[in-house]
């Protein structure tokens, strides 16, 4: 009997091979962050059969497959074919980044991400946004559910672009039948991570409205990669929440960091905080002031349920955070150089931004009266 056409026994082998070693993976933004993280980390497991990589530049993990290209390029449909999953973590979360510009990327990169995911055959992309969706509300109840109502809006940064990504999350798999998504939102990521939620502990005082109630849970980078895994795996599925144990109430994590806290009355920190970012002192707009006010903790109970558990507490991940923020100074969201710092001193350059925003209140005032 003859034997085999040698592309028919290659097949077969790889077939073969796959079914031992596990899904082929392909992540986007593979170079740098969480990313370079997970790939590393898949790249490493005996569960996974192959990584593929996709990034702008090529990163540093050897072991997996590099593709170099934008992820809103549709040519990205024939890197993908042969994989059986995607995780899209090609997403700009950047404060100095400008907004259209950011949201441009972030939806159309996503868009095109889940429809060559489905033009190659991908069974599954897992999509990773933030708790933030859930919305920082008073009400809100301590911890959510997974299928609590997503009730953030536009107003804080990026959230408007994640909201698009989880609507076109639930719109996917209507729109290609046979596409799995699962979407994993994490609670305040720290591990080398940059945003409002982490400047806020580079503060000389910790910013507290009067009359709210915050709650912090952390999530750490290496949970969160984790998670992704399990996700990855198909071990869970659907709207995962993930993050530490539990949570710190404010006089906790005054208590923990050593920072003391500078109370404000609601309209006069909301009303700074919008004057500060129309203009152009600080990137940060009043919106992301919400998740300092208010709880947005989550529950986790689906990755729980599937035996997945967190590796740090919201003590631990904390003490990281302030070890990464040490030594740098940071005023309603605004990173200050050294030079600044130093001339007038944190707390000085707080009063310092506040008075410039009422200076430039009353300056307008007075051009109208004219």
């Amino acid at each position: 009997m003859s034997s085999p056409d040698p592309q028919v026994r290659a097949a077969r082998n790889h077939e073969s091979t796959s079914a031992v070693r596990g899904p082929v993976v392909a992540v986007t933004g593979a170079a740098s962050g969480v990313g370079a993280l997970l790939t590393e980390r898949l790249a490493a497991s005996e569960e996974i059969g192959q990584v593929v990589a996709i990034d702008e530049r090529r990163g540093q993990c050897a072991a997996a497959s590099w593709h170099v290209l934008d992820v809103r390029n549709p040519a990205i449909a024939d890197k993908l074919r042969g994989c059986d999953v995607v995780v899209h973590l090609a997403i700009d979360l950047n404060l100095e980044t400008d907004p259209a510009a950011r949201s441009a990327y972030n939806v159309r990169g996503t868009q095109t991400v889940l429809t060559a995911a489905a033009a190659a055959g991908v069974r599954r992309v897992v999509l990773c946004t933030s708790a933030m969706v859930y919305g920082a509300l008073p009400d809100n109840e301590l911890p959510l559910a997974e299928d609590a109502e997503l009730r953030a809006t536009a107003e804080a940064t990026g959230v408007g672009d994640l909201l698009e990504i989880e609507r076109l999350a639930r719109r996917a798999p209507r729109a290609h039948p046979g596409l799995n998504v699962t979407v994993v939102r994490p609670a305040v990521l720290v591990g080398g991570t940059d945003t409002a939620l982490t400047r806020y502990f580079e503060s000389p005082r910790l910013l507290v409205v009067a009359g709210s109630r915050p709650a912090w849970q952390f999530c750490h980078v290496e949970d969160l990669c984790s998670a992704l895994e399990y996700a990855v795996l198909e071990k869970v599925e659907g709207e995962l929440a993930v993050g530490c144990d539990g949570w710190l109430e404010q006089e906790e994590v005054e208590a923990l960091s050593g920072i003391r806290r500078m109370e404000l009355p609601s309209a006069v920190a909301l009303g700074a905080a919008a004057r500060l970012h129309r203009i152009g002192l600080t990137p940060s707009p009043a919106g992301d002031l919400a998740y300092t006010m208010y709880p947005w903790v989550v529950s986790g109970s689906r990755l729980h349920d599937a035996g997945w558990r967190p590796k740090w507490t919201n003590e631990e991940v904390l003490a990281q955070l302030l070890e990464e923020v040490a030594g740098r100074h940071t005023v309603a969201g605004r990173r200050l150089g050294r030079k600044d710092a130093t001339a007038a001193g944190a707390a000085g350059a707080t009063v310092a931004l506040l008075g410039a925003a009422a200076v430039v209140r009353r300056a307008r005032k007075a051009r109208r009266r004219v």
